[in-house]
């Protein structure tokens, strides 16, 4: 079955049906979804998904366009949820240039800061970068968060920039742009890059695939990237949700659940 790795159904998108959607993914092959907060308001939305749902895990931290929220007594919050069995991450977390608010420098601050809270409670990162590739690699190996590991979500870079976090040992969130007509930098990276890294994403209610491109996007629509990928890496379409769920277990170190 399908583990969607990072999705926001605390989103107002979903508030009509939200029980209904959720209720209703295991019988479309969804197994487990994380997740994930981009503020403290969402990360505290998805607590109470998680305590809800029992195939809800949860990522806790502030995006970086939210960063300005950010003081010592939320950063004490993050680290004090962090404790809660399901949640599974720190994140999502990074730099964002294409709005650049707040100012880069308040970014990567917070940015830091989560990283370092990370690395304290010992949880992998859900990182989020966008128009702002040279800035967030260098402060990722800088850290040497690839010691904590976690997921570079959305990836839209080259496989250049690909194989840097590859080589870390970081996994690779695939989702609904890659069955976009212009996706062939994305096409390229899931070429290049081996199975055993790459997890499947919605980051709905986002980024639909192509069928439903502009619409809000679900963890149902998933079988859509299952079978792009499948095609690239010519494997079948059982082997490519096999293969990427276990790898969102590992990402999320759920073995042992």
């Amino acid at each position: 079955m399908i583990f969607d790795t990072h999705a926001h159904y605390d989103d107002e998108a979903f508030q009509e049906d939200r029980d209904e959607i959720l209720s209703s993914l295991r019988e479309h092959g969804i197994e487990a979804v994380t997740n994930i907060g981009a503020s403290i308001a969402t990360s505290k939305n998805t607590l109470d998904l998680m305590e809800k749902y029992p195939f809800v895990y949860g990522a806790i931290g502030v995006h970086p366009n939210e960063t300005d929220e950010l003081d010592e007594e939320k950063m004490e919050w993050l680290k004090e949820n962090s404790a809660i069995d399901k949640v599974v991450a720190i994140g999502e977390i990074g730099l964002d240039y294409y709005w650049d608010e707040p100012d880069r420098e308040t970014q990567k601050k917070w940015f830091l800061r989560q990283l370092n809270l990370a690395k304290e409670v010992n949880l992998p990162v859900v990182i989020h970068s966008r128009d702002a590739a040279k800035d967030t690699l260098d402060i990722i190996k800088a850290e040497k968060a690839g010691e904590i590991g976690g997921v570079i979500h959305c990836f839209s870079y080259a496989k250049e920039i690909a194989r840097e976090y590859l080589n870390m040992g970081f996994f690779i969130g695939i989702g609904g742009v890659l069955t976009f007509k212009n996706a062939k930098k994305i096409r390229e990276v899931v070429e290049y890059m081996p199975m055993e890294q790459l997890v499947l994403e919605t980051d709905c209610p986002y980024l639909a695939p192509a069928p439903y491109r502009g619409k809000r996007n679900s963890s149902m629509y998933l079988p859509y990237v299952v079978e792009e990928i499948s095609a690239i890496k010519n494997i079948s379409k059982e082997q490519v949700i096999e293969i990427t769920s276990n790898n969102a277990k590992r990402l999320y170190r759920l073995n042992n659940h």
